[in-house]
């Protein structure tokens, strides 16, 4: 007969991962939002760190229509959608196992910020030959940015990782 392991709760939170996944949607959502695109490109400062910071935030821009009518809203959107939809599927495959098994907060933290910062990675990857000049070079040139943005921006997913149940 096999042993069940009753798992950690905590009333009135949800799970680890979909908190982490609201997160990662919101950080999309608002991060990526043509407002803030906006703002960012014209009361920022690309030389100092906070506007480097701040502009690396609105790396997955959505629009809500496309200027280039030889790409459609899905082409110039996909990096978004992309993002939100392997940042769930991280969060809920990644950490399962680990976190079930360790009590501590740490280990959600660290799942969540490395499950985005593989999202971000993967998402540039397999979004970059949608984009103009789609060649391998550019794939992982993106992959770059991608993997920078998951990790500047992971910590937040991580956070709201915290507390929840695993």
């Amino acid at each position: 007969m096999a042993a069940t392991r009753r798992l950690r709760t905590v009333p009135g939170y949800g799970t680890a991962a979909g908190t982490g996944a609201l997160a990662a949607f919101l950080l999309v959502a608002v991060c990526g939002s043509p407002m803030y695109v906006g703002w960012v490109q014209q009361h920022t400062d690309p030389t100092g760190a906070g506007g480097w910071l701040l502009r690396l935030l609105a790396w997955p821009a959505w629009r809500l229509h496309s200027d280039d009518p030889s790409q459609g809203v899905l082409a110039a959107d996909l990096r978004a959608v992309l993002l939100v939809i392997l940042a769930a599927a991280l969060l809920y495959l990644l950490p399962a196992a680990q976190v079930a098994r360790v009590g501590n907060s740490t280990s959600q933290f660290f799942s969540g910020w490395a499950a985005y910062a593989l999202a971000g990675g993967f998402t540039a990857l397999l979004a970059a030959p949608f984009g103009p000049g789609g060649s391998l070079l550019t794939a992982f040139q993106a992959t770059s940015t991608g993997v920078t943005y998951g990790f500047f921006a992971g910590w937040i997913v991580g956070l709201a990782s915290l507390g929840g149940r695993a």
